[in-house]
């Protein structure tokens, strides 16, 4: 398998986020999205797996901090490791919805993780997660503490859900 760059994987990631709307079709700019600076994200109390080989997974929390707001399609979830980014592939089979946002609402999706044995080949050494949501072009990054990602080919073993409305 050959490496390329840190900055060009790095780039590569960021423009993934940015032009997909976070989950495979090219969405562009949405002036109803919802924008990373006005929601809060929150990685939540985490089903972590215990070793090697086990199923983990690890809850995001959205709260609309703003002005009404749409979530259209998938988030765009990136692990990052010391040699570069990977993109969290959507969950087969899983149906995105169109969920509206008021100020106070909230919405969450799960990271579904495979983990993988400490340094080993087939293993990524995730350090940092990356979070985007569909139709806006920030992100925000937070500490991946959930231990090694086992890898799935070229990609990591792991998936992310829909977006899920939270409360009433």
């Amino acid at each position: 398998m050959r490496a390329l760059p840190l900055t060009v994987t790095a780039l590569a990631a960021t423009l993934l986020l940015t032009a997909c709307g976070g989950g495979g079709t090219s969405t562009g700019k949405n002036s109803s999205a919802c924008e990373i600076g006005g929601v809060s994200v929150q990685i939540g109390s985490a089903s972590v797996a215990p070793a090697a080989g086990d199923t983990g997974e690890v809850p995001v929390s959205i709260t609309n901090q703003s002005a009404p707001c749409t979530l259209d399609h998938f988030p765009g979830v990136v692990l990052n490791a010391g040699g570069g980014a990977h993109e969290v592939p959507v969950l087969q089979g899983a149906k995105a919805q169109k969920l509206r946002l008021a100020k106070g609402d909230s919405a969450s999706f799960t990271i579904s993780y495979v983990r993988g044995k400490e340094g080993g080949k087939g293993s990524l050494a995730a350090k940092t997660v990356k979070v985007g949501l569909p139709g806006s072009g920030d992100i925000r990054s937070f500490p991946w503490s959930y231990g090694p990602v086992a890898l799935k080919g070229t990609g990591p073993d792991a998936a992310v859900s829909a977006f899920q409305q939270v409360g009433d």
